[in-house]
């Protein structure tokens, strides 16, 4: 099959361009689901023009990276439009790596490391071979055609007669005031002043275009069957022995069950016996709850490793294996119990933050990956391990998309007011635009101080909105802040009750006869 490279630069020039149209200056909004559907319709607007086709399973990838990329304009909070985005550019590139095989769903973490470091070596060396041989990678049969480069004979001719005209232009310029005067206005029409910043962005235009084509070009040339690493024999040699293995599985399951019996003894036994030891909730919550995470992976990293070095020739030798292993899965997932429980003893001393939030969610996609796992083990399946990941990563972006994070701070920190504890302005002020439908939702439906305290939020709120007011760009429009203005629009009459004042760039609000301050100095 023939193919025209220059559609292919075309193209990804295209692309390309439209990067520095919906981001030059701007904040990212639907600029960058414009960008993302840009980068799948050339890729597949190049896979039609050369009659290659997309294996069917990759339709599952078109629609997860659909899916992350509308949340992009969706959603405000940080975390979420990052993970959203990081996902869809993922995504993209694992469709390119397997655009024509579609045999990602079987990959081992062996084959994507693999994988990651053959698309970018070969995103760097199709589009030289593109320009030194004017013809694409060979197709089946290694069939190739030649095509005359001149579109890129013009781009050189281009380049070589700016610096001869330059020349040429000063010289004539000095010699007849008339042409210099005609000259001087072109070159301000043109705005010559913005000479660097359009060489830079001219730059990460051809930079982007000269990328776009070595992955459009893997995608459709070279994703065909990948051969997949350890399906036919280890890639690493099984050099441990069974007796040295179960020894080390066996001291961990030790360890892990002391570790464990002293979480029934004080932490799962209730705060009496915390304080007994000398600790309060909060100081036994805060200690430890990262490492507890910390364990809880590396443990199943350490079995993972084991497994795939060890030999077990005999029946029994992997039962007694499978069984230790089995053992430590149980451990950790209780050793996880034991984090959530402090987490939660956090919460109820502090109230909920985004990190806080953050770890409540990953915890319950952690525990439901170990269990994966253990079953992945039992039915002697884990080369599936990869798979599982996968599948738990872009759960846990989706749920922290699908539970709106400010949202939820927001509800759970005035529940726990409405309980008697402390409101905290200044963060809950801090939030996105996301928190604005509960704060508004909660403004209405309340009474009495807590009232109050959320009308304060909104005061603090409305008084940013007005200091930072701008008109923003469409690509910088996003449902999120378009949803919260209207919101706030809505409220501003009711938050005329709200006296905001500003002290040396810094706004606090006066609420039930106290000023509260619209920052926050928090610290997770």
């Amino acid at each position: 099959m023939s193919t025209s490279p220059n559609r292919f630069w075309i193209t990804a020039l295209v692309v390309a361009w439209s990067f520095d149209l919906l981001f030059w200056k701007k904040v990212p909004g639907v600029s960058f689901a414009i960008f993302v559907l840009l980068c799948l319709g050339g890729g597949l607007f190049l896979a039609w023009r050369e009659r290659v086709r997309m294996a069917p399973v990759n339709v599952v990838l078109l629609g997860l990276i659909l899916v992350f990329t509308s949340l992009t304009f969706l959603r405000a909070e940080p975390m979420t439009l990052f993970l959203s985005m990081a996902t869809s550019v993922g995504l993209m590139a694992v469709m390119a790596y397997s655009f024509i095989a579609g045999t990602w769903w079987r990959f081992s973490l062996s084959d994507y490391v693999v994988g990651a470091v053959r698309l970018a070596l070969d995103t760097l060396a199709g589009p030289i071979r593109f320009w030194q041989s004017g013809s694409a990678p060979p197709v089946s049969g290694g069939e190739t055609r030649r095509s005359a480069p001149r579109g890129w004979a013009v781009v050189r001719g281009v380049l070589l007669a700016l610096p001869i005209l330059a020349v040429f232009a000063a010289l004539l310029a000095s010699a007849d005031p008339v042409f210099s005067n005609r000259l001087e206005q072109v070159l301000k029409f043109l705005r010559i002043e913005n000479l660097p910043e359009y060489i830079f962005r001219l730059a990460y235009i051809l930079i982007g275009t000269f990328l776009l084509v070595g992955v459009f070009a893997y995608a459709l040339f070279s994703s065909r069957e990948h051969k997949l690493i350890g399906l036919e024999k280890p890639w690493l040699p099984r050099f441990l022995g069974f007796t040295e293995a179960a020894i080390i599985l066996a001291s961990v399951d030790l360890l892990f069950a002391a570790f464990v019996a002293i979480q029934f003894r004080y932490l799962f036994g209730g705060q009496a016996n915390i304080t007994v030891e000398g600790f309060t909730y909060s100081e036994y919550a805060r200690r430890g709850f990262g490492e507890l995470v910390a364990v809880a992976v590396l443990s199943q990293m350490l079995f993972l490793g084991l497994t795939s070095l060890t030999r077990r020739g005999e029946r029994r030798e992997q039962r007694v294996f499978s069984a230790f292993g089995a053992g430590l899965v149980l451990l950790v997932i209780v050793i996880l119990v034991s984090a959530y429980l402090r987490l939660q003893l956090y919460e109820t001393a502090y109230g909920f933050s985004r990190l806080r939030t953050y770890t409540h969610v990953f915890i319950f996609w952690l525990g439901a990956w170990l269990v994966a796992l253990l079953a992945l083990d039992l039915m002697q399946r884990l080369r599936l391990f990869a798979l599982v990941t996968f599948v738990a990563s872009l759960g846990f972006a989706l749920s922290l998309a699908t539970l709106n994070v400010d949202g939820f701070i927001v509800r759970q920190n005035v529940a726990r007011a409405l309980g008697g504890q402390k409101l905290d302005t200044g963060y809950l002020a801090s939030l996105s635009e996301d928190s604005v439908p509960a704060l508004v939702s909660l403004h209405r439906s309340l009474s009495g101080w807590v009232q109050a305290e959320v009308g304060g939020v909104l005061a603090c709120r409305a008084a940013f909105d007005a200091r930072d007011e701008r008109t923003r760009p469409w690509p910088s429009f996003t449902v999120a802040a378009w949803r919260g203005q209207r919101l706030m629009q809505s409220e501003a009459q009711a938050l005329t009750a709200y006296r905001v004042s500003e002290r040396k760039g810094l706004y606090s609000v006066e609420v039930n006869g106290q000023e509260r301050e619209c920052y926050s100095p928090y610290i997770d």
